[in-house]
């Protein structure tokens, strides 16, 4: 019973750690700079940058990475540094 409990208190804290990558949109970068960002920096493929690019273009902002902030951290600084308009969340 004890180790039940450890592990929902386990991954209730993983998913509190949890925070998100999200690039908006701007009127500066092209379509084709911002997917090729998000396939050498967050490690999407072709059909995933282009979605996310879509969103971002559509919707002012996508969530384009989910996970602890000592990942998200290093490519949301790549993406600033390449012009794009991110945070982590």
């Amino acid at each position: 019973m004890q180790e039940e409990v450890l592990e929902v208190v386990k991954r209730k804290e993983s998913k509190v750690r949890d925070r998100q990558l999200i690039i908006h949109n701007d009127d500066v970068n092209t379509f084709d700079f911002v997917i090729e960002c998000l396939i050498s920096i967050c490690e999407h493929d072709l059909i995933q940058a282009e979605q996310c690019t879509l969103i971002i273009h559509h919707n002012g902002k996508c969530t384009v990475k989910t996970g602890a902030i000592e990942k998200l951290k290093p490519m949301c600084l790549s993406l600033l540094n390449k012009g794009l308009s991110a945070e982590i969340y």
